[in-house]
């Protein structure tokens, strides 16, 4: 497929060459080449569709690298990647040694601040805007907030920040596309639809009344819009973000560059504080994706002449298709039940649990933390909540973890999807650091099932303990162990032995179990499932160091303060203790690549744990 404009384009000093006019034929092919570029290699689409024309007219007007553009929700930057010079590189999205899905600073001078997870772009601009200022020099920030991200504390922090700085030349806009990555929720959305009602119904009118208008009337019309286009009327001195300080304009269509463009050339020249609303539609320009965003947001390969594929029925089930089908049965057994996410339904495997216990699910918003109190809340009342969270999602609220449900010791189940190595996203998104961060605190009991009956065992277990509780899991698909129908609580702290051997044990954390029982088979060692992080086994650690010559810890997650770790410590009290290999994720963050790559080039495959046990002193 040719692409005549955007092939002359390999920066944006080359897309100001164009006249304005071309400017929506650029939008046209832009979008095309992104369909068929995401639809080789995967990755983010309806919200990258909806931001075409926002991306041309922020490059157009600003001068970029100098002028600053943050994105926030850094999954909606393609089109800024595709014309800040990495076409080309789009083939290797998401892909090992390729770029990253998201905004990346080691990666252009044109990505200003990393955005893989959401709502941190106006802290970031202000920040960029205020050393500009003390620097004295002349330049904008300009911070793109949207799919949901103005719904986190944070973005109000700043708002609230922002708002009594007058000598800061801070844009900030509002991508609204009405979309999170699943439908809005809250109050806040229900204001923005408020603001949007009759701005759509003044566009409909207006077009109506000029198709039956005569000919110089319906060019009177044109000319002034025309005009109004290079206007900008600020909003009513009562919206929202005028009280926070700001001066508000819109809303505003974002895929109309006719006005985009002569709006934001006024806005550049502005001081202060300034809040631009825009209005998009996720998947715009592409039948499917308009139809079904949700569908289209984060996608694998497929044929984008007839779209996304139905798979087929059966195959393993996926960890989070276990937690959800478990939610649902303990549910139908327990009142007290309850499910909460911070805007991931269908990432958390929620949506069969909204669908028939729609009282008792609760989608907060992009808001971990009061997630996580809110939960503490309801746990003081009685009820039994579970938290559908990402590992990387997690790190957001710390401190409500800890202050408010550890602390008090509320039974909130923690269900921690994507832990350990999630594969494309990349190091954004890595679930890294959450048996470290969560087995330092106390009345945490930390899990990691090794395959799906045990995760869905795991969970029951979590849920009758009477204090905070954590399973993690990773993404993906287990080892194929069909989960049983019948709950059964596991003895708490207690792990097992798979297999018996000779001089080395390996002790395995969660998905790390099935590598080690395959290298296990060719070292003839004694391979236990650990099961539990917190408490962790002390018996089986005394027994297994009391017949081994060498114990190797095989887990998922960063060695500092890992459950390794933790082995080392209990060993550390034992009279004579056997030499320890700690095997694990390196201290460095770690990039995108398919897991099973990732996991071999890391060592954390059978060849890797044959390798580290054979090269061990005395092991050769």
């Amino acid at each position: 497929m040719a692409y005549p404009l955007l092939g002359r384009i390999d920066s944006p000093a080359d897309l100001r060459t164009l006249e304005r006019a071309e400017l929506p034929a650029l939008a046209a092919e832009l979008r095309a080449f992104l369909i068929d570029s995401v639809s080789q290699t995967g990755g983010h689409l309806s919200s990258n569709l909806g931001t075409v024309e926002l991306t041309i007219a922020l490059h157009y007007v600003f001068n970029t690298p100098e002028d600053r553009i943050v994105w926030d929700v850094g999954h909606q930057a393609y089109s800024h990647k595709i014309l800040t010079g990495r076409r080309e590189a789009m083939r290797g999205l998401r892909r090992k040694g390729g770029i990253s899905g998201f905004p990346k600073r080691a990666e252009s001078e044109y990505d200003t601040f990393v955005a893989g997870h959401s709502s941190t772009s106006i802290s970031a601009a202000l920040g960029m805007a205020v050393a500009a200022r003390d620097k004295g020099e002349r330049r904008a920030a300009i911070a793109l907030i949207g799919d949901g991200a103005m719904s986190a504390g944070i973005a109000f922090e700043a708002l609230n920040n922002a708002g009594d700085m007058k000598d800061v030349n801070l844009l900030v806009i509002l991508n609204d596309n009405e979309m999170s990555i699943s439908p809005p929720v809250g109050a806040l959305s229900n204001i923005l639809a408020r603001l949007m009602t009759p701005y759509g119904a003044a566009r409909k009118l207006g077009k109506k009344v000029l198709r039956a208008a005569p000919p110089p009337v319906a060019e009177l019309a044109r000319k002034m819009e025309e005009y109004a286009k290079g206007m900008i009327a600020p909003g009513s001195p009562g919206t929202l973000f005028e009280e926070f300080g700001f001066h508000y304009y819109g809303p505003v269509d974002g895929h109309d560059l006719e006005l985009l463009v002569p709006m934001l050339q006024n806005l550049r020249g502005y001081e202060g504080p300034q809040f631009l609303h825009i209005v998009t539609r996720k998947g715009q320009g592409y039948k499917l994706a308009e139809a079904d965003p949700v569908l289209y947001h984060g996608v694998g390969q497929f044929d984008a002449r007839i779209g996304i594929a139905a798979q087929p029925p059966g195959g393993k089930p996926t960890y989070t298709q276990v937690f959800g089908d478990w939610l649902c049965d303990e549910a139908a057994r327990d009142a007290r039940v309850v499910g909460i996410t911070p805007a991931m339904c269908e990432g958390s495997g929620l949506t069969r649990f909204a669908r028939e216990f729609p009282a008792r699910y609760f989608d907060v918003g992009i808001a971990e933390q009061h997630a996580l109190t809110f939960a503490a809340g309801m746990a003081c009342e009685g009820m039994r909540p579970v938290v559908a969270i990402y590992s990387t999602f997690l790190q957001r609220a710390y401190d409500q973890l800890i202050h408010d449900i550890a602390l008090q010791n509320l039974p909130v189940l923690l269900a921690i999807d994507r832990s350990g190595i999630v594969g494309a996203d990349g190091s954004t998104h890595q679930g890294a650091f959450d048996l470290s961060f969560l087995a330092c605190v106390p009345n945490m009991v930390v899990m990691t099932p090794a395959d799906e009956n045990e995760c869905r065992q795991m969970l029951h277990t979590a849920l009758q303990h009477d204090g905070p509780a954590a399973v993690r899991y990773p993404r993906g698909k287990g080892p194929g162990v069909a989960p049983q129908a019948e709950l059964r609580a596991l003895p708490l702290g207690q792990g097992e032995i798979r297999r018996r051997g000779q001089k080395t044990a390996l002790l395995a954390f969660g998905g790390m179990l099935a590598p080690a029982l395959e290298a296990g088979e060719t070292l003839d060692a004694t391979v236990a499932n650990m099961r539990f992080v917190k408490p962790l086994d002390a018996a089986l650690v005394a027994e297994l160091a009391a017949h081994h010559e060498l114990l190797v810890t095989i887990e998922e997650n960063t060695l500092i303060g890992g459950a390794g770790s933790e082995v080392a410590r209990l060993l550390d009290a034992l009279p004579q203790r056997p030499r320890l290999i700690r095997l694990g994720l390196p201290d460095r963050f770690i990039e995108h690549g398919e897991q099973h790559q990732t996991l071999a080039e890391l060592g954390l495959d059978a060849a890797g744990i044959i390798s580290a046990v054979r090269s061990t002193p005395q092991n050769n």
